[in-house]
């Protein structure tokens, strides 16, 4: 008569097998170094109160009103228990956004520090992908120790291929809008592209990279099956000759 460890192979538990599972992906770091998505919402906030506060006052009283706002929402998200950075990025963005209006004494320029922001990052995605070493893969890399040869697999270098022209898309077409309404003096137009071209892009964006990230992982990542199954033999008492 045989034992019920007989019965079962040793790498099987619930019907399952661990062991052939290969280890998850981690999410892409980049909408949490942001603040997650609270805080986009957040960054958007300074940005409708200046328009309105620059349709009801002068431009000097607009500008103090988003410094207000961003330092208000910054404070309530230190007291929520959130990290100093990722509180403080919102208003890091309007209080130089505040400076260059109060050195230019343009309202329009409150949008000026992201549209170059924006052309900077398109240079730097379009570029990596030309040079052939795509931004999203060195920062994958990176998070995995620096020691994966990612780029002379074709599958994962077409995949973040892929995603870093999905990040140079939204930035290259952030600045497109935004510098056209800027030379034409859209002051309100360019609120509304902030926020219009700010989340929603940049979650889709978001989601291509972390298909990317999830692609290279399941491609590099070993997960180590046989060591697995040799562990769980190991755990096994010894099996007896049915024979006997």
């Amino acid at each position: 008569m045989s034992h019920p460890q007989g019965e079962h192979g040793p790498s099987s538990t619930n019907g399952r097998n661990p062991g052939n599972t290969p280890p998850p992906a981690p999410r892409p770091p980049m909408l949490d170094s942001m603040g997650g998505a609270a805080g986009f919402v957040h960054s958007t906030v300074p940005v409708v109160v200046f328009v309105i506060a620059l349709a009801l006052l002068s431009t000097k009283a607009a500008v103090i009103a988003a410094v207000a706002t961003g330092a208000v929402l910054t404070l309530a998200r230190l007291v929520r228990g959130e990290r100093l950075l990722a509180a403080s990025g919102s208003l890091t963005g309007v209080l130089v956004a505040a400076g260059i209006v109060a050195l230019t004494g343009s309202a329009k320029d409150f949008f000026l520090l992201g549209i170059w922001v924006a052309f900077a990052g398109f240079l730097a995605t379009f570029g990596s992908v030309l040079f052939r070493r795509p931004l999203t893969g060195v920062a994958w890399n990176l998070l995995h120790g620096g020691a994966h040869a990612w780029r002379e697999d074709r599958q994962v270098l077409r995949a973040h291929d892929i995603a870093t022209l999905a990040a140079a898309s939204v930035l290259g077409a952030r600045f497109v809008v935004k510098q056209w309404l800027y030379v034409h003096d859209a002051t309100g137009w360019l609120a509304f592209a902030k926020i219009a071209m700010g989340t929603p892009l940049t979650v889709v964006a978001a989601l291509v990279v972390a298909w990317a990230f999830r692609t290279t992982s399941k491609r590099l990542v070993p997960s180590r099956p046989a060591e697995t199954i040799a562990e769980r033999e190991a755990e096994l008492p010894p099996r007896h000759d049915a024979s006997r």
